[in-house]
């Protein structure tokens, strides 16, 4: 089985293109975490709880656990989310040369999914692409405002830099294991990508706290595996700290009773999973 034949799998049984970014800034963990051994992996498990069901993929991003503490946080979340039947996805954006682009990919023995960077070329992704049973997503056309210093580049062929790396990624998709990370906040370019490339899955960062299109991220995003839909739309900030509006207030429950700022906190990220779960199935 390959991860996008375990995505497809997830996306069906959940109903869910909804991609969880778990990232965990000590900045803004609530302040109820301040004394857990490791506040990260004590946030995400929360997280996890409170989304699973709404999640087809969790995608943290490596930048967030770059220190001693942090990789034990992230060994702990990913195979919590395991044990919660939910893919994971490291935002890592590796890519190098000979040994040190082989080191890199062996934190795939420990998640299914890595994104990449094409600027070093094809030698620089093997390593990663030759791990036939893990998904590699290849960035493309990124959804920061900056993307467009390199990826919109027109070159001597009149494709832009952005449609090359997607026709490159589907010269390397041998193993069926590649997909691209396509923006949300460019929605004409999404589309053109997708007509360049139609049977490549896509993770599509940019909707939530960037505002990107919900309705070009599902149009556009996804494709089918088999019959089935096979894509990610992912949002980070916008579920995970959904419910800092709460603060550390008593609230009142549903049900009329009383409930702490800490349940009522993750009650909070757990509606966003849910609502932009419900928000990008209108558009499917």
């Amino acid at each position: 089985m390959s991860f996008f034949d375990d995505l497809a799998a997830r996306i069906a049984e959940t109903d869910s293109v909804v991609s969880v970014g778990l990232d965990a800034d000590m900045d803004r963990l609530p302040e109820f975490l301040a004394d857990a051994d490791l506040p990260r992996w004590a946030f995400n498990r929360r997280i996890i709880d409170a989304t699973h069901e709404h999640a087809a993929c969790y995608k943290p991003n490596a930048a967030f656990y770059e220190d001693t503490d942090g990789w034990r946080s992230l060994r702990e979340t990913v195979a919590y989310a395991h044990g919660k039947g939910v893919p994971v996805l490291l935002d890592a954006k590796r890519a190098d040369i000979g040994n040190t682009a082989r080191k890199y990919a062996d934190v795939l023995d420990e998640v299914d999914a890595i994104t990449v960077n094409p600027y070093l070329g094809h030698d620089s992704l093997r390593p990663f692409l030759d791990r036939a049973e893990k998904g590699v997503f290849v960035l493309c056309r990124t959804s920061n405002p900056g993307g467009s210093d390199l990826q919109g580049l027109e070159l001597a062929s009149g494709e832009r830099l952005y449609e090359r790396v997607a026709g490159l990624a589907a010269l390397w998709n041998e193993h069926d294991n590649v997909g691209l990370v396509v923006g949300a906040t460019a929605p004409e370019e999404l589309g053109e990508v997708r007509e360049s490339v139609p049977e490549i899955p896509f993770l599509v960062p940019g909707v939530g706290a960037q505002g990107g299109d919900a309705e070009a991220a599902v149009e556009h995003g996804l494709t089918e595996w088999d019959g089935r839909d096979v894509g990610l739309v992912n949002s980070s900030r916008g579920i995970i700290f959904a419910g800092e509006e709460v603060g550390r207030n008593v609230v009142s429950g549903a049900s009329g009773g009383r409930e702490t700022s800490e349940d009522a906190y993750f009650e909070a990220v757990g509606e966003a999973a849910k609502n932009l779960q419900k928000q990008l199935n209108r558009h499917r």
